[in-house]
């Protein structure tokens, strides 16, 4: 008999933790396992990667309404999801006004928290393990019947504010909870000390044949100016990606006489913002926003070196796509930087401030010999770690 599992998560948008749920699919042994996919919203661009073995379930009114804008789930005559997102709203801006912070992680913890209750069960079917993919955990505990239920981390928790005591209560009802790194697991006992023994590693899983194939599908060479350095970063526009201070940087970098290009991949209400300061520092020739693409491996197979410039992360899935593509990887160096690769050996890591960076991306730049070693100690690292899965499928009962 085929051991049953259930996975829950939003959508399939661009992003670093769907493609490591997409790493997570890919390698499932489905003649030993039978996957079933929950999304809140049938949308995004990697809907068309989903494994053909996975069960994909079929979207629910009432889940896909917590993805879009009120006055449209309004319109869908969804009074009650509205009615609970209003309610976590209300309830987010008191505890930020209590505790006196400018914006804290509870809008979205309490946005499930108040809603779960009216959402109706995903199914009736009974798992041997139900996983719950994304944060907020709430739905995975109250909708789904299984006989393990396990929940991931995918933030550093030292970068939020929280209501610890609300969100304890949350994850005490998993048996295991999956940390993607060390230093993920650090800061999250930080605050929840109490379930130091539910914490399991697993890696976020990436596979280099998979990336690799995904790499050579399209040429990007009338995309990209080929006959200059090439800088890349990609990610979601968000406060936590820093995209807002590149254009500064590189306005620093140009002014030391050196002629590149920094691209950037992605999306997000951040955007505006991001083109303001590429027109405040004149950047316009230099700093390149390419916008959401569908497959960013291409790009980072053309570029000569890949950038996260971060302000924190909890492990960047772009930082491990760019090594397994043998790219010369900077970063800044956020909180977890160093559980993403070894600083000299793989990648370099510079400082957060604005004018360290430059000077430490700049130097980079000018060192082909140093670019060349990290080349070649990329090189000779397997960074492919389908076997990850193999934590999972021993929590499962295997």
């Amino acid at each position: 008999m085929k051991k049953k599992v259930f996975i829950f998560s939003h959508a399939m948008e661009i992003g670093g933790a769907e493609r490591a749920l997409l790493g997570l699919l890919t390698s499932f042994d489905y003649s030993k396992y039978e996957v079933d996919l929950f999304l809140m919203q049938h949308s995004g661009e990697l809907m068309s990667l989903i494994p053909k073995q996975v069960n994909l379930l079929p979207e629910i009114p009432q889940y896909s309404a917590m993805m879009k804008p009120m006055v449209t789930a309004l319109k869908q005559g969804q009074l009650k999801i509205v009615a609970g997102r209003i309610i976590g709203k209300i309830k987010a801006k008191q505890f930020d006004k209590k505790n006196r912070l400018e914006h804290s992680y509870v809008s979205i913890e309490y946005s499930h928290k108040y809603t779960v209750k009216v959402l109706p069960i995903i199914t009736e079917k009974e798992y041997d393990v139900a996983v719950s993919f994304l944060t907020p955990h709430y739905i995975v505990c109250d909708k789904v019947k299984a006989k393990k239920k396990i929940a991931w981390i995918h933030t550093d928790y030292s970068t939020t504010n929280n209501d610890v005591e609300s969100e304890l209560k949350m994850w005490s009802i998993y048996d295991n909870i999956i940390s993607i790194s060390d230093d993920v697991t650090k800061a999250f006992l930080t605050k929840f000390p109490s379930l130091k023994n539910k914490i399991v590693y697993i890696e976020n899983i990436l596979s280099k044949n998979f990336i690799d194939g995904q790499a050579d599908l399209i040429d990007v060479s009338n995309e990209l100016n080929m006959t200059t350095v090439k800088l890349l970063s990609v990610g979601r526009f968000s406060e936590a990606k820093k995209f807002d201070e590149i254009p500064q940087i590189a306005s620093l970098i140009k002014s030391k006489g050196i002629d590149f290009k920094w691209y950037i991949i992605g999306y997000g209400g951040e955007e505006k913002l991001i083109r303001s300061k590429i027109s405040e520092f004149g950047m316009e020739d230099t700093v390149i926003i390419l916008g959401k693409k569908d497959n960013p491996y291409p790009y980072i197979k053309a570029c000569d070196i890949y950038l996260q410039p971060s302000r924190y992360e909890g492990k960047a899935v772009t930082v491990h796509e760019a090594l397994i593509l043998n790219k010369p990887v900077i970063i800044t160096d956020y909180p977890t930087a160093h559980s993403q690769l070894k600083d000299g050996f793989d990648g370099v890591i510079v400082p957060m401030d604005i004018e360290g960076s430059a000077n430490e991306i700049a130097r980079v730049i000018k060192d082909k010999e140093l670019q060349q070693n990290l080349i070649s100690n990329m090189q000779s690292t397997n960074y492919s770690n389908e076997s990850e899965i193999e934590k999972l499928y021993k929590l499962i009962g295997d």
